[in-house]
């Protein structure tokens, strides 16, 4: 049991480091680097890196070529039904990403901040939901401490531009709506997926990831579809935006580890303490005033991380469907 938990903590700081790692040199590349790629090329060489990655450490766990082939024909290429099950989740965020455009167009900038940190605790009200389980009254005082402090450390006045941009605040709300019930859905359903079955989470990963780049290489066509074939898929690229995406392929590995040994509120809390850490880092690196806010946020942060991580009942697996209905547990909450 002991291994069990120093693994689990060991994949969320890998996962913290390499989240923040990548935040800060994502922002290097947007405001250091003078000429800008397409992000939406950057995020399917992103799902091919990770697919390629995902192929190999499959190799290493079957031991052979010839066994990798045989689970690839098995569970990917004649498994349709189970494919298209791990397509959901790449179609649902592909939707969560566009609603969060939406919305970002349709509210100020400090509202869609703050509404939109409205995920962590429907990821939470999900995974009672989905995956049967309980979460005490701390915890959730927990989650809801993170949605703030999150939502402290993030926070920056709002500017007044020249420029007047016609906006529809019902249709902002919304989308974000929509953006918060699709992050929470996506990564409960794909964690229900991943612990419903014996099936190798690099099998489940080969299947998303799969999907993932038919869903991006459209996202390509519609959004630069004629810029790119101008300009090329690879314009922009340099050192550092390979490093990017190198960074978001491995962290992305990571969170499926994440997901499959702890669970998605556990995912959240490793996100947020990448925010701080990289928040610090900009600090150090670009200049970045610390400001009263972030101070508040980043103790608010700490101290929910502490709080969920009390002594509790495990809930990183899924409980029998039997032992209580869904309305029972939103009653003892």
């Amino acid at each position: 049991e002991n291994v069990s938990l120093l693994f689990k903590l060991y994949c969320l700081t890998v996962m913290t480091l390499v989240a923040a790692t990548y935040t800060v040199a994502l922002r290097y590349t947007r405001t250091v680097e003078t000429e800008l790629y397409f992000s939406t090329t950057a995020v399917c060489i992103t799902e091919v890196i990770k697919l390629f990655l995902s192929v190999g450490i499959l190799t290493k766990e079957t031991g052979s070529l010839t066994r990798l082939i045989t689970s690839l024909k098995e569970n990917v290429f004649g498994s349709p039904i189970e494919l298209l099950k791990l397509s959901v989740p790449s179609l649902v965020y592909a939707l969560q990403n566009n609603m969060a455009f939406v919305a970002l167009s349709n509210l100020d900038a400090a509202v869609y901040q703050v509404t939109y940190q409205l995920k962590i605790p429907c990821t939470a009200l999900c995974t009672v939901l989905m995956l049967n389980r309980t979460l005490s009254k701390l915890q959730w005082f927990s989650v809801f401490m993170l949605c703030g402090g999150v939502t402290l450390v993030q926070w920056k006045p709002a500017q007044t531009t020249k420029v007047q941009v016609e906006q529809n605040p019902w249709l902002g709300f919304g989308a974000i709506a929509v953006a918060v019930l699709c992050s929470g859905f996506a990564g409960v359903y794909f964690e229900k997926v991943l612990k419903s079955s014996d099936t190798s989470l690099w099998v489940r990963n080969i299947q998303m990831y799969l999907s993932g780049i038919v869903v991006t290489l459209f996202g390509v066509y519609m959004s630069d579809g004629a810029q790119v074939l101008e300009k090329g898929f690879f314009y922009g690229y340099t050192y550092y935006v390979w490093f990017v995406i190198f960074l978001a392929s491995v962290g992305g590995l990571y969170t499926s580890v994440v997901v499959k040994y702890t669970d998605n509120i556990m995912k959240g809390f490793s996100a947020a303490a990448a925010i701080v850490l990289s928040t610090v880092a900009s600090v150090i690196l670009f200049g970045l005033q610390i400001t009263v806010t972030f101070f508040l946020g980043a103790l608010l942060v700490c101290v929910s991380i502490y709080l969920y991580g009390l002594p509790r009942q495990d809930t990183t697996k899924i409980q029998p469907s039997e032992t209580k209905s869904s309305k029972e547990r939103l009653a003892t909450v």
